[in-house]
């Protein structure tokens, strides 16, 4: 039994319930108890003093692998930033992956996340099994980990944007993703490694591999992921290979349900908002990346009122550098603003963006996103009595709108992976030399 008491508490649930000073009480990996003042029961004692409680992150959306080529193609948009980075990425290997994958997911643990998506769509011919090196560095990190196993099957001799050598044969994609679902997928309650189907993009995917990939994940009843309406010059590709829209072609695929999240929705019309909202289509909401290639801003508080599930996302580290999702609250904050006005985004929207969202969007809002007993203990505490957040009374706008604050306490399944802005899991030396050593056999 693990006790945090004496901290502010922001729970996440329906009805917003917060605390000035609370408890919270976890035994195994669940939570047993929230409320105000101190926890009537035994267990070893955590000071909260200080410190906001909340649900741990959840990132919507990654490519892990990308740690290895961060700084490139520094002036490009979507399309040139992609063309520049595949050659480099041809390279990858079992070895590269598992350092990055690591590097990133610990990273993000030291920003709060608890809970991280990965979509991986690049296997090069004798590349390795990518897939267990990610799962085994998400085991070693201890992060809970919902891997996207990626495909592309459409290269540039057949009107694709990849080259033909970081491209899969149809069929061998769709086998692959089925073997992976067999060797890790796990449906129990409690889960640590859940994976979904993810072909890569309009762009990069044949119609054949993205409603092919449709059929087998609802098939085996997992979740769909995939990129969608992320820049201006997608929705011209759209209209001039498929003519329609990125979201109509998605629909004619089967792509919309709420089963399925999708990466960015920047570029939506109100007929695409409506049918998000209408099918429980969720979004993974990306502003840092966005701003990083200039690709726009997602009309985040539309699809909220259409009830769309919204959630947040670092994105690859080659387009957002900084890798770490606490940050990107307040970026979805002001990115909301800059778009709507001063008042299209509460600091306690953006936090639950951040949870709840997130844990819509990956299908577990019943076990994640919001603290309540009966609920997997993945927590967040976050130090917000230091310098940087001292002296604003309010302690989610503490969080929202101040610095990255230092997660005082970071517990994953009840086991502790961050106490006092440090990863317990991993040496971060280590980490950052293996990341480097990955680069440099990339990129030098």
């Amino acid at each position: 039994m693990i006790v945090i008491e004496g901290c502010a508490i922001a729970t996440v649930d329906a009805d917003g319930t917060e605390y000035p000073s609370g408890h919270l009480a976890v035994d195994g990996d669940r939570i047993v108890a929230v409320g105000p003042g101190p926890y009537p029961g035994e267990g070893e004692r955590v000071d909260g003093s200080g410190c906001l409680a909340t649900p741990g992150l959840v990132n919507t959306h990654h490519h892990l692998y990308q740690w290895a080529t961060r700084g490139l193609a520094q002036q490009e948009n979507l399309f040139g930033w992609l063309t520049e980075l595949y050659p480099v990425w041809a390279r990858l290997d079992d070895e590269v992956v598992a350092a990055t994958t690591a590097a990133g997911l610990g990273w993000l643990a030291l920003s709060g996340c608890t809970t991280s998506t990965d979509h991986h769509y690049v296997y090069p011919a004798g590349a390795g099994d990518l897939m267990a090196a990610q799962v085994a560095a998400a085991g070693e990190i201890g992060l809970r980990f919902h891997p996207c196993r990626g495909s592309m099957d459409l290269g540039a001799s057949a009107g694709g944007l990849p080259p033909d050598e970081v491209v899969e044969d149809t069929e061998a994609a769709l086998i692959a993703t089925e073997e992976a679902i067999d060797r890790f997928h796990d449906p129990s309650p409690g889960a640590m490694v859940r994976i979904a189907v993810a072909p890569c993009s309009p762009f990069s995917v044949t119609a054949k591999l993205m409603s092919e990939s449709a059929v087998l994940a609802r098939r085996r009843g997992v979740r769909l992921h995939t990129h969608l309406a992320e820049t201006a010059e997608e929705e011209r590709y759209c209209r001039e290979k498929f003519g329609c829209t990125p979201v109509e072609y998605a629909e004619r695929l089967g792509w919309l349900g709420d089963d399925v999240w999708l990466a960015h929705a920047v570029h939506l019309d109100e007929s695409a908002v409506a049918a998000f909202g209408a099918t429980g289509t969720g979004v993974a909401h990306c502003p840092s990346s966005n701003a990083r290639l200039g690709a726009g801003v997602a009309p985040v508080p539309d699809l909220l009122a259409a009830g769309a599930p919204v959630g947040l996302g670092v994105d690859g580290a080659a387009s957002q550098e900084g890798g770490q999702l606490g940050a990107e609250l307040r970026m979805a904050l002001y990115a909301a603003r800059l778009r709507g006005g001063h008042d299209a985004l509460t600091a306690r929207q953006a936090l639950s963006l951040g949870t709840m969202g997130g844990a819509r969007c990956l299908g577990r809002a019943g076990e994640l996103g919001s603290l309540a007993p009966g609920k997997l203990a993945d927590v967040a505490l976050w130090r917000i009595d230091d310098l940087g957040h001292a002296g604003i009374d309010d302690p989610v706008a503490a969080l929202v709108f101040g610095p990255p604050a230092t997660v005082e306490l970071l517990l994953v399944g009840g086991r502790p992976v961050v106490e006092r802005g440090e990863l317990r899991t991993a040496d971060t030396r280590e980490l950052a030399r293996r990341g480097v050593r990955a680069h440099e056999r990339l990129v030098k």
